[in-house]
């Protein structure tokens, strides 16, 4: 059973990071391809479920290493900095959402940038976006490491 909850934990956190980075290759392009015009029309349409689904999604993958943590220091493993540390990243790329995301999402919603204002935040949001992707990827890291850790303690 640990096993699987183990294999589990890295496949959902895993699918979270697969789903940003088809954000990033796929939507940020598009978005930045259209006028402005466009792109607050396919914002309003769309931005609500694409809010949505990531929202669910990064909730349950920065909760795998919170978890992991606590389960860690319960069980007194050698794992547990290592959880930490994934736990760590987890609260910052959350909190990259709150510093950054947040409020420029509702900008978007709100249509405040011009053509040429626009292009030049989704450069920006880009560079954040993928700056997020490399936390989260980290966050993986250490989360596989701390995972294996206490598969060998219990070996």
């Amino acid at each position: 059973m640990k096993q699987f909850l183990f294999y589990s934990s890295i496949s959902i956190f895993s699918i979270f990071i697969g789903s940003q980075i088809t954000e990033g290759v796929l939507l940020v392009p598009y978005w930045q391809s259209l006028s402005s015009v466009d792109f607050y029309s396919y914002y309003n349409t769309f931005g609500p479920s694409i809010n949505q689904f990531y929202t669910i999604l990064t909730i349950i993958a920065a909760s795998i290493p919170i978890f992991l943590t606590i389960y860690c220091k319960r069980i007194n493993s050698n794992a547990f900095k290592f959880a930490l540390i994934s736990a760590f990243f987890a609260i910052l790329f959350i909190s990259a959402f709150y510093i950054y995301f947040k409020g420029t999402n509702e900008l978007f919603y709100q249509a405040v940038f011009s053509d040429t204002e626009l292009k030049e935040e989704l450069v920006t949001w880009s560079y954040w976006h993928w700056g997020r992707i490399i936390i989260e990827f980290i966050s993986l890291v250490f989360l596989i490491i701390s995972l294996d850790k206490i598969k060998s303690e219990n070996a």
